[in-house]
Formats: structure tokens, sequence, C-alpha cells
């Protein structure tokens, strides 16, 4: 039997993002976003409760303040401890996965939706993903945009408006557009 888009996209193949499967999930989440941003006023155990409703993995003391934008949202995998100031955006067709203790800055995108290079092939539509994966203990600053297929090692350092496009080590500080490890 042929491999649905669903399960295309969670393999980072190409898929089609107009699926009605993948239609009605972007549904779900959309409404699940608008009941989790108007929860800011709320306490931090009822966004911590909302977050469990929906992310895939929620360590004790995640939090992430609203308002907060993500594509499914099952496919974030959040560490114990971890914090994501607002207006975070985490574009999350494939996994994205952050460790222990890291800590976001306001307006962090998380990019892990690709598509393909090749205009033909992206008129057809397609598209797919490449999973992100940051580490524990990292700190990433301010407007920084993580594209898709990076990792960031633990206890490394984004600077503020960084654009990362390659990995970067544990304990590595990367600053720049493109990010540059930085001596």
């Amino acid at each position: 039997m042929a491999p649905t888009e669903r399960e295309k996209m969670l393999a980072g193949e190409l898929y089609n993002a107009a699926d009605p499967e993948l239609q009605v999930e972007l549904r779900a989440n959309e409404a699940w976003l608008v009941r989790y941003n108007a929860a800011a006023a709320g306490t931090s155990a009822l966004r911590l409760a909302l977050l469990r409703e929906r992310l895939g993995e929620v360590g004790e003391g995640a939090a992430i303040r609203p308002p907060f934008y993500c594509d499914y949202g099952w496919n974030i995998r959040l560490g114990a401890g971890v914090f994501l100031n607002f207006n975070c955006v985490i574009l999350d067709v494939v996994p994205v996965t952050i460790g222990a203790r890291t800590l976001i800055g306001p307006g962090v995108q998380l990019l892990a939706a690709d598509h393909p290079r090749d205009a033909a092939t992206r008129a057809t539509g397609l598209e797919s993903g490449r999973p992100i994966h940051i580490g524990a203990d990292v700190w990433i600053g301010g407007g920084a945009l993580i594209l898709p297929g990076v990792t960031i090692g633990d206890g490394a350092v984004i600077g503020a408006g960084a654009v990362v496009t390659r990995d970067v080590p544990a304990g590595a500080t990367a600053v720049g557009n493109p990010a540059r490890l930085r001596g």
C-alpha cells in the first residue's frame, strides 16, 4: 500500500500539504492555538496542561509565553525547564526537539518545513521537512531563525537575529546572517 501524505511528511519526503487528512490536523491545531493563546492571562499550570494536550512531549516546568504559533504541535518535544518567549513560531512538519533548560527569546522561528529548490517541482505544491534538534542548556537570542535540518549542540549560544543555516557544535556561539561561529 502506498504511504499516506502524512506518512511521507513525517519521513521528510515530498508530500502534498493540501491533503484532506493534513488539513483536518491543521484546523484542529488552529483551534488549539486559539485556546492556548487566549490563556495568556491564565496560570502557568493551565498553560502547561494545554501544552501537554497538544504537543508531542512536554517536560516538567516547560513554558511557552503566548502568542505562540505552530503547524501541528504533536511533532514538538520540549525538555524540562524549556522556555520560549513571546511570538515564537515552530513549523513542525517533522520533529522539532528542544532539550532541557533551553531558553528561546521572543520572535524566534524554528522552521523545519522546506520547499524544493527546483521551480518546476515547487510549482506542483509539494513540500517536505527536515528535523530540527536543539540540545540542552542552549540560549537562542530574540529574532533568530533556525532553518530546516539544523542541529544545535548542548550549551550553545545563538545570537539575537542570527540566521542559522548549518549545525552548531556543543558549547559554540553563532552570530550573524548567515550565522558563523564566533572564536
